[in-house]
């Protein structure tokens, strides 16, 4: 079936419909990954966003159990050049169009993904809508350019109730701003007994499981939108050690007196270089973001860069100078994506064992 991109600046893109045939609207983002579409559509930080694939096939693998990122996709879209309609893998349980049919999100394929890349990387991302090709496409426009994307992400993809994992080592909280589940997978690995909370609790609510660590977990949208999550920021990382990851990052580092600002089109993919400013190291990254850390602000706080993206020069991790708490703006999970920087977790748990022994 025929099907439209619209575009708010008026151009569209003509294309085959798969998945739903609903209408689907939201920020049109691009990610450059060349395997793990099945992560990225599950990934919570993509909340309301349209996805569209540098890769030219997407969905020759299907779909399986085993790696969702959360059980339901919060993106509003998928654009790909090369839809695969069959799928050949051992795991594969069904298709990309079966599931996104289950899941009422839009598809469109065939278009020419290349030039919509070069668009958004121009001009930035861009608000879209995946619509059936009609006559009086200007009123398709019209309200396009009416709509007005949400802004309060975080609250639709927390967990709104507190839950636990078993696990006979360090007791981690982790607060939920849209956590991605392969955080929990790396903490599971080394024994870590963890109990998620939902974005909006208080310190007092946090240290009341009396946790040996505090995560801060990645999340879509704007992080200046989360509100009332400062004053636990700066009250927790007095008390435990802290690890943000993505939208943890920008929060402890808006916390602490750093500014953070939209970049024009994002870090999306999974192969973005990444140097350690203490050893120049190079690890390549997992990253799904569109805001960032202004580099100058950093400079007047308590915080130091740890960590710098080699492709813009925008800061990729800080630490504090006088308390336990760091953050990297990539996803040292990977999923999909390089694992380069899994460490990051055995330092998050050497890290609580000294503060444990200094505080004894």
């Amino acid at each position: 079936m025929k099907r439209l991109l619209i575009l708010e600046d008026g151009t569209y893109f003509e294309g085959e419909g798969f998945g739903s045939l609903g209408v689907g609207t939201g920020e049109v983002v691009f990610t450059t990954g060349m395997s793990g579409y099945q992560e990225v559509l599950t990934d919570p930080s993509f909340k309301g966003q349209m996805i569209l694939f540098t890769s030219p096939t997407i969905g020759n693998y299907g779909i399986n159990r085993d790696d969702f990122e959360s059980m339901e996709p919060a993106c509003n879209g998928v654009i790909v050049k090369d839809h695969a309609r069959v799928a050949s893998n051992w795991r594969s349980q069904m298709t990309l169009d079966d599931f996104l049919k289950k899941k009422k999100i839009p598809g469109i394929s065939g278009i020419d993904t290349r030039a919509l890349t070069r668009k958004i990387r121009e001009t930035g991302t861009i608000k879209g809508s995946i619509i059936n090709v009609v006559e009086d496409i200007d009123h398709e426009y019209d309200q396009l350019r009416a709509t007005v994307l949400p802004r309060n992400q975080v609250h639709e993809v927390s967990t709104t109730k507190p839950y636990s994992i078993p696990g006979t080592g360090k007791n981690v909280v982790v607060v939920d701003f849209g956590m991605k589940q392969s955080i929990l997978r790396e903490l599971v690995l080394r024994n870590v007994r963890v109990t998620v909370v939902p974005y909006h609790y208080t310190a007092e609510q946090i240290l009341a499981f009396s946790p040996d660590g505090v995560m801060l977990s990645n999340g879509p949208g704007d992080p200046k939108d989360v509100k009332d999550v400062t004053q636990m920021i700066l009250e927790i990382q007095k008390k435990v050690p802290v690890f943000g990851i993505c939208l943890g990052h920008q929060l402890l580092s808006l916390a602490n007196g750093a500014d953070t600002y939209k970049l024009t089109y994002g870090h999306r993919g999974s192969n973005h270089p990444v140097r350690v400013v203490a050893s120049n190291e190079i690890f390549f990254t997992s990253q799904n973001h569109g805001y960032a850390v202004s580099r100058e602000s950093v400079e007047k706080t308590d915080l130091m860069i740890t960590h710098i993206e080699l492709n813009d020069e925008t800061v990729e991790g800080v630490k504090h100078k006088n308390y336990p708490s760091f953050s990297v703006q990539f996803h040292p999970d990977a999923a999909p994506g390089p694992h380069d920087a899994v460490s990051l977790f055995d330092e998050f748990l050497e890290l609580m064992d000294n503060w444990g022994r200094k505080n004894a």
